[in-house]
């Protein structure tokens, strides 16, 4: 199998990095090698899209990059920090302070509204809410007539668009995403897709996304391709189509 070592666009700093990156589950005679060797960067202020066959992973990698979970050889860097030299404070801090989240089962407070959903992460962190740029967030999710209402009192789509807010609302370094088009239906993935593509390409936000779809992964700017814990591939300004021939090929 030929792997590939992806280096960053000439121009474009770099936001996260993996170097010779391995991940083993198990051990002795069932482990398995999620992570073999892998190196690979992810630029400031692009989308990019992690794809590859059931159990390539991909979900591994952006677990060990987002800091919650941890390698057990190489080495991962946020910035100029490397996780593994991070305390448990520390690394919380770091997650805290630097990253956004955006996960499949959108894990907001049921008792909270959308607004304090989308605000919790600075309340938790004791930051003060910049009003532009929290203006500027809610009215590209679209959500502003519906700040006051529960998770419970908003669609699917509408759940999931509050997850992003709250993700970008701290302006972080770099946001992760967990299939978080997975649970929703076409049109309301599409909005939720071109909201975070809209959020990287106006507000220069840097957006790293693992999928399994190749529609969802069209909105990406570049897409890593992963093979049995190896990177084999990549795709730059990618279309549906290329990439259903490419994760076809690869077996996915």
């Amino acid at each position: 199998m030929t792997m590939t070592t992806l280096q960053p666009q000439v121009g474009l700093a770099t936001a996260a990095r993996m170097d010779a990156g391995i991940k083993t589950y198990g051990s002795d005679g069932t482990s398995v090698r999620a992570l073999d060797g892998v190196s690979v960067r992810f630029e400031s202020g692009r989308f990019t899209a992690i794809m590859g066959p059931s159990g390539s992973g991909k979900s591994t990698l952006l677990h060990c990059i987002a800091g919650l979970d941890t390698l057990d050889g190489g080495t991962v860097h946020i910035g100029d920090v490397e996780l593994g030299a991070l305390s448990d404070r520390e690394l919380t801090r770091l997650r805290r302070d630097r990253v956004g989240f955006i996960f499949q089962a959108f894990n907001l407070v049921p008792t909270l509204s959308a607004e304090e959903n989308i605000l919790l992460p600075l309340s938790i962190a004791g930051r003060r809410v910049d009003p532009d740029w929290y203006d500027s967030v809610v009215e590209t999710v679209g959500l502003r007539e519906r700040l006051n209402h529960r998770p419970a009192e908003l669609s699917g789509g509408q759940r999931q668009r509050v997850a992003a807010a709250r993700a970008l609302v701290s302006r972080p370094e770099i946001i992760f995403a967990d299939e978080p088009s997975g649970n929703l239906d076409s049109n309301a993935g599409g909005e939720l897709l071109s909201f975070m593509q809209r959020a990287v390409r106006d507000f220069g936000q840097t957006i790293v996304m693992v999928t399994h779809d190749p529609v969802a992964a069209s909105y990406a700017d570049r897409i890593v391709f992963l093979t049995d814990g190896h990177v084999v591939d990549e795709m730059t300004h990618p279309t549906a189509e290329a990439v259903f021939d490419r994760m076809k090929n690869l077996g996915g």
